[in-house]
């Protein structure tokens, strides 16, 4: 699943994300964070992590600096996703 997952990005990326031009907020890219963030967690947690990272890019966002946080730390609890955000 996740190989399935991290191809269907790179077509997103090749084939797709050139016609729309570079709209996201953040870095790295949404897409570019979801197949890290795949590629770390798996599919599962790694696609939780994706879709709340694109809800959050959207034209009242800020932006700036958003890393997939590291594997086996739980940010949810210690909140440290909103402490390594930073804006660009």
């Amino acid at each position: 699943m996740k190989t399935v997952l991290i191809a269907l990005l790179r077509f997103y990326k090749v084939a797709v994300s050139p016609m729309l031009g570079d709209r996201c907020r953040f870095y790295p890219s949404c897409s570019d964070y979801a197949r890290e963030a795949i590629q770390y967690h798996g599919a599962a947690r790694g696609t939780y992590l994706a879709v709340r990272r694109v809800c959050r890019c959207h034209p009242f966002s800020a932006g700036g600096i958003d890393l997939v946080p590291p594997p086996n730390s739980d940010t949810r609890a210690r909140g440290e996703a909103d402490a390594r955000s930073h804006r660009l």
